[in-house]
Formats: structure tokens, sequence, C-alpha cells
């Protein structure tokens, strides 16, 4: 059996912080896991954001035993319903609805404060002997027995694997010389939390409007969090706007089935964009979550396709330990990325699919969906085909996703 060295996590957010975790109680305590990210000194989180966490990663965090610590803040989702309508209609009809369970009282997804996530995500590391670094990765240097992983603070590291987790901007796949291929979309996801009058009862909306989808995701007490889709112009002008100019343009969109609304932060606006890497592996090297991939927020799979990527990568390197192989060897390496990458591309192709048939102003393409939303709201096996494909139980699924240990 080779020596194993280190890993090393380069990234501390959801993804890089997850894999840890998951190696760590997998692998045990003779392979040291180290997390590199000049974030870590941040703590505890400032993240204002918020995430739906849907019921196959849910598994995997309770799994890993940060669930717990998680569930006081999480809103369940217990219902969605989806409109399609003009931003001037009066009334927007729905044409589709999904209520229930995936299991007995496990709803389908939650929505999670990202800094308290992160918070129990980094307290668990800690606990379970990962050495958090906020530090960055500033170089490394593959070879057929290992990597040398250089931190910006001069530690040099020598490991048999290096993971990607730090982003779409990724510096570790740009220095491996792993391409991309996508395109920009020429718009913007606005995001800001909402506190109205009245309850949501856990009930998410996604409204299609022509500009793109607005959705309302439920959080605890009153609250709820927007994903608001506009233009790359018309988002730039929309947070520009006062707060009292801001407010007429959310209570157009939103309505007020919830009685009076405040925008309770900032909004702030994020571009939009699909791209997938050429590769998810290098030579000791694999990318996770947004380094390997980003897509459309409108299934809102973005954050959940980066821990399947967790819990496959966990999976497949545990697994190598056990039989005595190298930890960063290219075929333990392949294995992952035959295990991701087809997945990955089909959710991208939905998502580009689903933005390209909702967010325009075509009364023929209008009228074909909602047809099709119709249709799909009449025929129960078939949302229940969609509610086990959207809370990520459908076709092969990683032991931690089923909520089995390692």
């Amino acid at each position: 059996m080779p020596a194993q060295r280190s890993i090393v996590i380069c990234g501390g957010a959801f993804a890089g912080l997850a894999l840890a975790v998951a190696l760590r109680q997998g692998l045990g305590p003779d392979i040291p896991v180290v997390v590199a990210d000049p974030a870590l000194s941040q703590r505890p989180s400032r993240d204002p954001r918020a995430t739906a966490i849907v019921a196959a990663c849910r598994r995997l965090f309770e799994t890993l035993g940060v669930w717990g610590q998680v569930a006081p803040t999480a809103q369940p989702i217990t219902d969605m319903v989806v409109t399609d309508s003009k931003l001037e209609d009066a009334t927007r009809p729905v044409f589709l609805t999904f209520t229930g369970n995936v299991e007995p009282g496990e709803p389908f997804a939650h929505m999670v404060e990202n800094r308290y996530l992160i918070d129990a995500l980094a307290t668990r590391a800690e606990a379970e002997g990962v050495e958090l670094r906020a530090t960055a990765v500033s170089s490394f240097e593959s070879r057929p027995d290992g990597v040398t992983v250089t931190l910006a603070d001069g530690t040099v590291i020598d490991a048999s694997l290096l993971v990607a987790a730090d982003g779409a901007r990724s510096k570790l796949r740009e220095r491996a010389g792993i391409a991309t291929h996508g395109w920009d979309y020429d718009q913007s996801g606005i995001v800001v939390t909402v506190g109205h009058e009245r309850a949501h009862h856990g009930r998410a909306e996604e409204h299609f409007l022509p500009a793109g989808p607005f959705a309302i995701l439920p959080l605890t007490g009153n609250r709820s969090s927007l994903v608001w889709t506009e233009t790359r112009k018309d988002a730039a002008r929309i947070i520009a706007l006062n707060d009292e100019e801001f407010h007429a343009e959310l209570e157009q969109r939103f309505g007020l089935h919830l009685g009076e609304i405040k925008a309770l932060d900032k909004p702030r606006a994020f571009p939009l964009g699909y791209f997938v890497a050429r590769s998810f592996i290098g030579e000791r090297l694999a990318l996770i979550g947004d380094a390997a991939h980003v897509i459309h927020p409108i299934a809102g799979q973005g954050l959940n396709m980066g821990l399947k990527d967790v819990a496959a990568l966990a999976e497949v390197v545990v697994d190598a330990a056990r039989l005595g192989m190298d930890l960063g060897q290219a075929d333990v390496l392949e294995r992952y990325q035959r295990w991701r990458r087809f997945d990955t591309m089909a959710m991208g192709v939905a998502t580009n699919s689903l933005n390209f048939l909702f967010s325009n102003e075509s009364t023929l393409l209008r009228t074909v969906r909602d047809i099709g939303l119709g249709l799909v709201d009449r025929a129960p096996p078939l949302k229940e085909m969609f509610i086990r494909q959207a809370a990520g139980l459908s076709g092969e699924v990683p032991r931690l996703l089923k909520g089995e240990a390692l």
C-alpha cells in the first residue's frame, strides 16, 4: 500500500468544508486534510445570502453531523407554485403546484441562511481534526507520485491530492490549464431578503416573467429570500434605485398576497452564465462546485450540484483508500469524473433550455409552456418524478446523499 500524504482543499465555502469533513470521517485520522482559504479568517460568517438545500443534500449534512446545528434556523419548503405571466398582468394564474414530501416527514427542500451553514461546517471540520488555514494556495506542482502545494504564507505541503473548490474564477483550474466552455446569459440575478406582513406557511413561488424567473423562497419568520432575474442592464438600474423607487419595482413583481412588504437588506446583483470545465480532473487535481460548473439558478440546483460533487469525490477517495490505492492516481480521479460530468452536462442543458423557454416575450412559446405545465400538474406520477429529481434522489446517488456514512 502506498504511503498516503495529505489532501489539500483550496476553498473554504460549502463544498470545500463539506468535502473536508466527509473525507476526515471516511478516512480516519491518519491522512491529514487541509483546507486553505483566506475567507476562513472571517468567522462568524457574514454571508447574507440564503440557499435552497434539497433533501439529498440535507441527508449529507445530517450524516456529516452538521444538520442538527443548522436545523433550528432552516425553513422547510412544504409546497411550491409556478405561475407564468407578463409583468403588467393583473392576475397570475397558477399552472403547476408541488406539495408533499419525498419521504414521510421529509420535505423536498429547506431554505438555509448561508452564514449558519458555513459556520456549522467550519465548527464540525475543526472538531474532526481538519486543519483550517486562513491563507491561499499560491502554487502547486504535480508529479507522478504526488503534488507539492505551496500556500501564500510560505507553508509547503506534500500531498496525494489537491482539490479545487475555489469558485467560478478558480485560480487552480486556470493554473492547471483546464479550459471551460459556456456562455453569458446577459442576465443578472438580484438577491434580496424581504419581510412581509403575513406568514408564507413554507410556500415557495416561482413567477415566470418575460425577463426571467422571480423566485420567492421562504425563510424562518415572516421573511422570504428573492432570486430575481433581469437583463444585465435592467438589474444594474434596479439596484441603483433609491429605497422608495426600489420598493415600487419590488411590489410590482412580488404583489401584496403576503401583505405589506419591505426589503430587509441591500439588493445585490450577480451576473448569470453557464460554463462547464472541459475536464473535472487534472494530474492529482479534482475540481468541485463552481470551479467545475456554473449553471442558471432557474432550477435552484447550483449549490446542490456542488454538494453532489462532494459526495461522489468523497466516496471515490474513501473506497480507493480501503483498496490500498493511491488517492490521487488517475484511475481514482477518472471514476469521479465519469460519475459527475454527464449529470452536470445534463443539468446544464436542462437549465439552459428552461431559461430560453421562459425568459422571453413570445406568445407562442408562452402558450406551449403553459399547456405543458398544465399537463404535468394533472399527472401525479410525472410530478413525483420531478420532485425526486429536484430533491437529488434520482439516478446513481452517492451514499452520503442517501444518508449513509462512508
